[in-house]
C-alpha cells in the first residue's frame, strides 16, 4: 500500500528501517513464528507484585545500576517473567529453545524475514531489564534473578547496518535499521 501510494515499486527501495513503541513483549514458537499469548503492552501493569518483590529483596540498586532503569512493571522483563510464569509449558519450551521472545522490533524483523532473523538492537534491549548498558549485553545475574532463559533472547545488533532482508513483492530489500520510538526520533529530527 505504501510502495503504490508513493508511486514506487520494491526495487526502488534502497532499505527497510524499524521504529516502535519499546516495551511492548511478544512471545512466539520459533518453527511456526505463532505468537503463545497476546502481546502484553506496555501499560500493563500485572507484573507491578513481582516488581515490589523484588525490590523488597534488596534487587533494585542492581537492576539500576546494570540497566540504568527503575525496577518498574513498565519494562518488558518482568512481562516475558509473567509469559514463561503462566502459559503452560513456555518456560521448558523457551529452554529448549523452541520459542522466541522480543519486542515489536523483533517480532517485525522475525515475520520480514520469514523468521531467519531473531534480532534487536541496544535502544530496544536496554528497555527489558535484562540488558546491561555497560557491557551492551544480555545480563545472565538479572536474567536469573527474572528466571528469563538466555535462549530465548534475540541477538543485540546494531542500531545502523544490514540485519537480514526482507522480500518485498518478490524483491529482496535489505532491513538496514532499528531504532526504538525516542531514538528515531531524535534522529529523524536531527
Amino acid at each position: 500500500e505504501a510502495l503504490v501510494s508513493a508511486g514506487i515499486g520494491a526495487g526502488d527501495l534502497a532499505a527497510l528501517g524499524i521504529t516502535n513503541q519499546r516495551e511492548t513483549t511478544l512471545l512466539w514458537e520459533s518453527a511456526s513464528g505463532k505468537p503463545v499469548a497476546n502481546a502484553i503492552v506496555w501499560q500493563d501493569r500485572r507484573t507491578a507484585a513481582t516488581c515490589d518483590q523484588l525490590r523488597a529483596a534488596g534487587h533494585e540498586p542492581l537492576f539500576r545500576n546494570k540497566t540504568g532503569l527503575v525496577l518498574d512493571a513498565y519494562f518488558s522483563g518482568t512481562k516475558l517473567k509473567w509469559l514463561l510464569d503462566h502459559v503452560a509449558g513456555a518456560r521448558e519450551r523457551a529452554m529448549r529453545g523452541e520459542l522466541a521472545f522480543g519486542t515489536v522490533d523483533s517480532w517485525l524483523i522475525w515475520n520480514l524475514t520469514g523468521g531467519a532473523v531473531h534480532v534487536t538492537d541496544a535502544s530496544n534491549a536496554s528497555r527489558t531489564l535484562l540488558f546491561d548498558i555497560h557491557r551492551g549485553d544480555w545480563d545472565d545475574e538479572l536474567l536469573a534473578l527474572l528466571d528469563v532463559p538466555r535462549a530465548v533472547l534475540p541477538a543485540v545488533v546494531a542500531s545502523s547496518g544490514v540485519c537480514g532482508d526482507a522480500t518485498i513483492a518478490g524483491t529482496r530489500v535489505p532491513i538496514a535499521g532499528i531504532a526504538g520510538d525516542q531514538q528515531a526520533a531524535l534522529f529523524g529530527q536531527a
